[in-house]
């Protein structure tokens, strides 16, 4: 056989399950691990980093001018995440390339590193990256020089503990404490203004080292804020490299937009757009096995059962295209036991988006639509009204569009939801109230960006 030519089958297990393990960033951290620390037997070596566990730990430098703050950030970082904190102070007395082969130990823990004003230099940068210390945050505290100057003149020590104090800021309320502080060195106004001096020279020259990794934060804000900010980054994946196939369930009442917001996918991404009750229709329109099961539930306006739905369902995702180019599904499922039959029998969507929208809303959208039963076009009263009175004197609104209708289906997607979300817990609730191209954006960027990671 031509493997050149032959169509390939790819079944849906694959992908999936290297999703959901992470295999392609698992090879490639350990690729990374290989070419950086180059051992001689690299099997043994590879099986090692394997158990560590430790690809994902915090890996954090934080830069910033002298009283921007680096250091109390760091500190609460290094408290929070569990992780090893190494300073300039506590290192000052080693060489440039001894810091580097500190945090390069490191490596060999699982709870990670975090590098306070490391690196100073370019020169000191390029070194620890030969040396194989790789970052996978980098954050920069900003703030003017005038506010900097003013923060270090009061900036106070406790020589017992080494706890920074600041007599506008952050006065402690003991007066033992208070009455052994003393004022450290090089915080005078000169001084600083020396320090901010070097600080910005070097700077320039270190930040294009960590190009796509680099987050600069403002420093003249409360220090919880730039806590809070700096957390939320450090526990921020970083787009991967992995292929990837979308699988995206779209979540929500009738009249929240999820048919829209499929359309709009499958334009852009070129994903199948699997609607649920269209899929019934087409089934039953077919005369196949299934359309003939189907059709004494849909003439009575009954629920089919899940167990027809899925095989229909099945059907359409078994097809080679949604394999190939991934799925967007909305209509189902509606309440857990249903996530759970999909779930059961392998169709596992790995983005969630729950479209939530007020009642009074939904009740706009939809009471106000309207069919031509002539030309089949369809208008909106309020936002695609009719060209001309005669079209709207013929007019018609479909029974399922009464508000009486319309607050039992809504009712009944509301007391399933809360189970819904807390089955597909990694879900994005998005405010779908609003103009369905800012949706999308929402939508879009929730798949483009990776799923958020628990930080260990």
């Amino acid at each position: 056989m031509d493997a050149t030519t032959a169509p390939h089958r790819i079944p849906p297990e694959m992908p999936q399950y290297g999703e959901a393990n992470h295999v392609f960033e698992l090879m490639q951290n350990m690729l990374e691990q290989l070419l950086i620390h180059q051992p001689k037997d690299p099997i043994p070596f590879m099986i090692d980093h394997l158990q560590r566990d430790n690809d994902y730990v915090p890996k954090i430098v934080i830069l910033g001018p002298p009283a921007s703050g680096k250091t109390t950030i760091a500190m609460w970082l290094g408290k929070h995440l569990n992780s090893n904190l190494l300073s300039v102070e506590s290192l000052i007395a080693q060489e440039y390339s001894s810091l580097a082969a500190d945090a390069r130990r490191h490596y060999q823990k699982f709870q990670g590193w975090i590098l306070d004003g490391i690196p100073e230099t370019r020169e000191q940068a390029l070194l620890i990256q030969t040396l194989g210390v790789s970052p996978r945050h980098v954050i920069v505290l900003s703030a003017p020089d005038t506010v900097l100057i003013e923060r270090n003149l009061g900036k106070r020590i406790d020589p017992q503990t080494g706890e920074i104090y600041h007599t506008t800021f952050d006065w402690p309320p003991e007066s033992e404490i208070q009455n052994r502080l003393i004022v450290p060195a090089g915080v005078s106004e000169g001084e600083t203004a020396r320090r901010l001096l070097e600080y910005h020279r070097d700077i320039v020259r270190i930040l294009p080292s960590y190009p796509k990794i680099l987050k600069v934060i403002p420093a003249d804000q409360p220090c919880v804020d730039v806590f809070c900010q700096a957390l939320t980054y450090v526990q921020t994946m970083h787009r991967s490299n992995a292929p990837f196939t979308p699988r995206v369930l779209l979540c929500g009442p009738m009249g929240s937009g999820k048919s829209l917001q499929a359309a709009l996918l499958a334009q852009k991404y070129g994903l199948v757009n699997v609607c649920c009750g269209q899929l019934l229709k087409e089934a039953m329109a077919d005369k196949s096995k299934y359309g003939e099961m189907i059709r004494p539930f849909l003439e009575k306006e009954m629920a089919v059962p899940d167990n027809i739905i899925m095989k229909v369902l099945r059907q359409r995702l078994d097809q080679q295209d949604c394999i190939e180019r991934g799925w967007v599904l909305h209509g189902f499922p509606r309440d857990r036991d249903q996530a759970r039959l999909m779930d059961g029998m392998g169709y596992k969507p790995n983005r969630v988006f729950f479209l939530s929208v007020p009642f009074d809303s939904i009740i706009e959208r939809l009471t106000l639509r309207r069919t031509d039963p002539v030309t089949g076009e369809r208008y909106h009263l309020m936002y695609k009204p009719p060209p001309t009175t005669e079209i709207q004197a013929r007019l018609l609104q479909s029974p399922k569009d009464s508000e009486e209708q319309i607050k039992l289906r809504t009712d009944l997607f509301y007391r399933n939801s809360a189970e819904l979300e807390e089955f597909y817990g990694r879900a994005i609730t998005l405010n779908g109230d609003q103009d369905p191209y800012t949706v999308f954006e929402y939508i879009e960027s929730g798949i483009i960006n990776p799923l958020p990671r628990k930080v260990p």
